[in-house]
């Protein structure tokens, strides 16, 4: 959960993030995001129905990271709305990673390229 308890827990002493925002739905987001003039960011989908495997995209330091819920993944509507989408290549015999994971190899892999994790 992404509780202000939970992100104190798991930030340990780095910090809670500063930038969090939370939206109540889907559809409250893309809203916000049309509104916002926020469309010049490209929305990054990671998925296990990717198209791109994570070593061949080029992030750009306005992507916006986006990840389904570990059960389920995304509904369809956020795959059809997404139009980039990025799968973490994984061994045939392994299913996918879970979302803590995933979400800390897609972090590093677009701070890495777009030089963001230099400080």
């Amino acid at each position: 959960p992404l509780t202000a308890k939970a992100l104190r827990r798991t930030a340990m002493d780095y910090g809670t993030p500063e930038n969090l925002q939370r939206t109540p739905s889907w559809e409250a987001f893309k809203a916000k995001r049309d509104s916002v003039s926020l469309v010049k960011n490209r929305l990054i989908l990671f998925t296990t129905r990717g198209a791109v495997p994570l070593h061949k995209f080029q992030f750009k330091p306005d992507d916006n990271l986006l990840f389904g819920r570990e059960s389920a993944g995304v509904p369809e509507d956020v795959h059809t709305y997404v139009q980039n989408r990025v799968i973490i290549p994984l061994s045939s015999e392994a299913r996918s990673f879970n979302l803590a994971s995933s979400a800390s190899i897609g972090l590093w892999e677009a701070l890495r390229q777009t030089r963001l994790s230099e400080g």
